[in-house]
């Protein structure tokens, strides 16, 4: 995969605001993520982190304003939650859990062959998981659950891939396999976007920082973006943030028009 331009923009965002029963959660986000970008979304709990990747990845809809992914489909875009979010209580072993990776490419109905077997078996060596391949993951470790779905990525082979505290609640050595892979994507040209809340895990790690606090409180370099004045003030925008925002006024209109 070539490494793309720069100056190309992959994902832009026009005052763009988004949030729950109409409630804004994150609000009037205006900027470009160029496309290469390995950027990490930080900020304290509620800050619209989540939120965000959601948005970027089609599970949520602006309540106003507008995202543009310049071309980009579902299908170039991977995305992998929080951990917290996924269920791991289904009967599916770690080979065939890292092989759904492989549904885009092949579908659903159809079977693996033996070129899509070799795929999966080459994606959990990459990751340290070849030798648990028939274990039910439901009797993984944390950090054992977490390479799978990073062997499970590598399989959709997208050029955007979005990763949602991926490294809450795992080893260190886990943690520092898993950013040599994310490193791995953004050498090959992949835009990365990563929500963290481990600063100096951003600060070794990640060159561009988007630091939110339900609004945008700096974006850029890293070293500009993390400084002690920046993060005190995401804290107290966000402690400060009123949940009883007003509700949007776009769909206020859209209220009376139905009615």
């Amino acid at each position: 995969m070539r490494a793309a331009k720069a100056s190309a923009p992959a994902i832009s965002f026009h005052d763009l605001t988004l949030g729950y029963d109409r409630h804004p959660a994150v609000h009037h986000i205006t900027g470009d993520i160029a496309r290469g970008d390995l950027l990490a979304i930080v900020g304290p709990n509620g800050a619209g982190k989540s939120t965000l990747l959601k948005a970027i990845v089609g599970e949520l809809k602006p309540l106003s304003g507008s995202l543009d992914l310049h071309g980009l489909t579902k299908r170039d875009i991977a995305y992998l939650p929080q951990v917290i979010e996924i269920d791991r209580s289904f009967p599916i072993s770690v080979f065939d859990c890292v092989a759904m990776g492989l549904w885009r490419k092949i579908g659903a109905w159809r079977g693996l062959g033996r070129r899509g077997r070799e795929e999966v078996v080459q994606a959990l060596e990459t990751v340290g998981l070849a030798a648990l391949a028939n274990r039910p993951v439901g009797s993984l470790s944390g950090g054992q659950f977490q390479r799978v779905l990073f062997a499970r990525l590598l399989l959709q082979d997208a050029s955007v891939i979005l990763l949602d505290e991926p490294f809450r609640a795992i080893d260190t050595k886990t943690v520092e396999e898993l950013v040599t892979l994310i490193e791995r994507w953004h050498g090959e040209g992949r835009t990365v976007l990563a929500a963290l809340h481990d600063i100096d895990q951003v600060r070794a790690h990640f060159p561009k920082v988007l630091l939110l606090a339900r609004e945008v409180v700096a974006w850029g370099d890293t070293k500009k973006v993390l400084t002690p004045a920046s993060l005190a003030k995401s804290r107290q925008l966000t402690e400060a943030f009123d949940a009883h925002a007003h509700i949007c006024e776009r769909d206020e209109e859209a209220e009376r028009e139905i009615a």
